[in-house]
């Protein structure tokens, strides 16, 4: 077998050498890509299920070929006769083999453009001058801020540190494809890779080429959709999948490149490692709109899986740094605290193999670190305990219970290091572990809580039947305004035990029952989706204060169909006008849009139009009452939810809607195109970060009158002819589910 794979890579070479001599283009990587997985997989096939197989698979693929590159008509006939042929058995391998080679297609390609970039960098030919518009990277961006746009470098530097990008990722909702399949085909990029290498030595050759056949044929040998359907806890692992592959060490890479750009513009000063340029948070075990099977026992044991996976993310890398640090000059303070720290027998713990225990006195880097171990091993496994069983025999006080904690060791090795004229050895992995810290706290992400408004309603109305005051529902609102914020000023409890629940009811007051529960670090924002008007804030406010929630989460209305966003404005303007919620809100508000929605209400470009011009009014609002103004869009993949280019996507927002502070989603449909690869990683992060800055610094122009008067009366006529086919069309539903199977 492995001669055989031998001498057919050296004929694909061959045959390419004879189509370019002493040269291979693009075009032609791709055909030698396409030509030896196929061939690879042929093989298999006939090892499976037999020549005869072998040989139809191969009869139709060429019949395919040809009529798609000649358009006749018999070649679509006989290829029609070779399936209609086929027993049900062989039919479904058929079928089976076909779908897994457009996969290896679909891989070949990617190695391919990614084959092309690395030719492209390595010329320093990044893209034409449009490139802007599309795609750019951070070095590109910066040296265009400061050599086009006039901008100092101590301008950008100082509107690149202070920016907050936070990538918001959500549930799987159409990402059929099975986590454990998405592995094999990234290991099948990965040694095709590998094998067009130009250092490659023939045994080299030969070792991938045999990985490669295991992982097509595995990849073959797996079911292609999950026959079950993920539970949250399953969502939020496979979500979390990604930060163990990728993202963790992916950000401290991409703001190393920012590092090194800001160098290239003059700054000589590194991005400080607290600096908030990259965020992640999470809907996984938290968005409940209209999703029964996300309760708040999902939402407890998804928090704690969290905090248990950052705390052994942290866990394994903080003996590599321990071995890093063995130097023995440091400042008095780190020695006071290495003194303290050793002379403790308590310290260690019995399950650190003796090696461990023996750290020498002059090594103080490796005490305090020693002691930062012990602490992650406990908060680790009390996670776990707490997870498993609900309790836990580690004492909490062993324990690191916010991310500050973690900081303060590392930031007095870094200070001591430096110190001692050791900054460039602090710069290295003790950087990466604070800037790690820092973006990833001990919850990994904060997780974003999602109910729809009426689930509050119904336990309002429960609450003011009980109480005898009325029907919160029937009530106008005006009148609701009025009785949250006389409850929110003043402190009497408005229910008890006693009080009559359905099991929604007891859902929603049990969610934030285990928000107060948690430590609030893991939570991030509480949205409001279907959003209408400020007394749906106020009662989110209203039931956290009476669940005895510390330090309550932001409330977040979403705004999503077309009413909707009209009245937005109107609506945050009127919660602005409050002074008890302006005190809550301490200057900062955070409004969603959806996009999605929006688009099934009145079709895509109305939808594009009025998300527009409502974040145009929103922003006034926020101005004329002295609110920051954070924009939070609600993007899918497919461009019916959003979905589209996202450099220009951010770059297209209204002038101030950004300025430096940016949420978005990343739908679980693509997410693994967006983290799925580290180059993959990365690129993401460049994007959202290098658009982010540019719309800050380079905000574009506001559209003039006479375009805003003709997209008036086009949005109109696109929305009365949308709805004409999708609300009023009796035979649309049909007609959609047809061609939807």
């Amino acid at each position: 077998m492995a001669d055989r794979n031998l001498q057919k890579m050296a004929s694909i070479d061959a045959q390419l050498r004879l189509l370019a001599p002493g040269k291979v283009s693009e075009d032609d990587k791709l055909v030698e890509y396409d030509a030896l997985l196929l061939d690879r997989f042929l093989d298999i096939l006939q090892d499976l299920h037999g020549q005869d197989i072998r040989e139809t698979v191969h009869d139709c693929y060429e019949l395919s070929a040809e009529y798609e590159a000649k358009h006749d008509p018999q070649k679509l006939e006989e290829l029609g006769r070779v399936i209609t042929s086929l027993d049900p058995g062989d039919s479904i391998v058929v079928t089976k083999s076909f779908s897994h080679m457009l996969n290896l297609a679909n891989l070949a390609e990617e190695v391919q453009i990614a084959y092309r970039r690395r030719i492209k960098l390595k010329k320093g030919d990044f893209a034409d001058e449009n490139s802007a518009t599309t795609e750019s990277d951070i070095e590109e961006t910066l040296n265009r801020l400061v050599g086009q746009l006039n901008k100092s470098p101590e301008e950008v530097f100082e509107a690149l540190k202070n920016q907050t990008v936070d990538l918001v990722l959500t549930a799987h909702p159409t990402q059929s494809v099975r986590r454990s399949l998405l592995q094999k085909h990234a290991r099948i990029r990965n040694c095709l890779t590998q094998l067009y290498a130009k250092d490659i030595t023939p045994y080299d050759k030969q070792e991938l080429d045999e990985a490669l056949q295991r992982e097509i044929q595995a990849a073959f040998r797996t079911d292609e959709i999950r026959r079950t359907p993920p539970t949250p806890q399953d969502e939020m692992r496979a979500g979390m999948s990604y930060f163990h592959e990728t993202i963790w060490k992916g950000v401290p890479k991409f703001l190393r490149r920012v590092d090194t750009a800001l160098k290239n513009i003059g700054i000589q000063e590194r991005v400080p490692y607290n600096a908030p340029v990259i965020q992640f948070s999470s809907w996984m075990g938290g968005d409940r709109d209209g999703n029964p099977r996300v309760t708040p026992e999902v939402t407890r044991d998804v928090c704690l899986l969290a905090r248990m996976m950052a705390a052994n993310l942290y866990f394994s890398q903080i003996e590599d740094l321990m071995f890093e640090l063995s130097m023995w000059r440091c400042n008095e303070e780190l020695r006071v605290r290495a003194d303290e720290l050793h002379s403790s027998s308590k310290r260690y713990a019995k399950h650190y193999i003796e090696f461990w225990k023996q750290i020498p006195p002059n090594e103080p880097y490796r005490v305090v670190l020693g002691n930062v171990r012990d602490k992650l091993y406990n908060t680790r496994e009390r996670s776990r305990q707490l997870l498993a069983n609900g309790k836990s025999d580690i004492p909490e006080d062993s324990t690191f219970t916010n991310a500050e904690q973690i900081l303060e060791p590392l930031e007095l090795c870094y200070r001591s290091l430096c110190a001692c004229g050791d900054r460039p050895i602090a710069d290295g992995s003790l950087l990466d572990f604070l800037r790690q810290v820092s973006t990833f706290g001990l919850s990994l992400v904060r997780l974003d809580i999602r109910q729809e408004s009426d689930r509050h309603t119904d336990v309002l109305d429960a609450i003011t039947k009980h109480l005898g005051v009325g029907s919160y529902r029937e009530w106008s609102e005006e009148h609701r305004r009025e009785w949250l914020l006389s409850e929110l000023r003043g402190k009497r409890p408005l229910f008890g035990p006693d009080l009559p629940k359905t099991e929604e009811i007891a859902d929603v007051l049990d969610t934030f029952n285990v928000i107060a529960e948690l430590p609030p670090d893991n939570f991030g924002a509480y949205i409001i989706s279907m959003a209408t008007s400020p007394s749906d804030v106020l009662a989110v406010e209203l039931l956290q204060r009476e669940c005895h929630v510390q330090q309550p989460l932001r409330v977040v209305p979403l705004f999503e169909k077309l009413a909707d966003l009209e009245a937005a404005p109107a609506s945050m303007a009127c919660l602005f006008s409050i002074n008890w919620y302006r005190d809550r809100i301490k200057g900062k508000q955070e409004v969603m849009i959806g996009y999605s929605d929006s688009g099934k209400d009145a079709g895509r470009l109305s939808a594009a139009w009025q998300l527009y011009k409502a974040q145009e009014e929103l922003v006034k609002v926020a101005k004329q009452y002295g609110v920051k103004l954070t924009m939070f869009h609600g993007r899918g993949g497919t461009v019916g939810r959003g979905g589209g280019p996202t450099h220009l996507a951010i770059l297209s927002q209204p002038p101030d809607t950004i300025h430096g502070s940016l949420r978005v989603t990343v739908q679980g449909e693509v997410i693994e195109k967006s983290f799925g690869e580290e180059h993959l990683c990365f690129r993401t992060l460049q994007r959202f970060t290098a658009a982010t800055l540019e719309h800050g610094m380079h905000p574009p122009v506001s559209p003039k009158s006479e375009w805003r008067a003709l997209m008036d009366e086009m949005a109109v006529v696109a929305t009365k002819e949308y709805r004409s086919i999708v609300f009023q069309e009796p035979r649309f539903v049909e007609y959609f589910r047809l061609v939807s199977i």
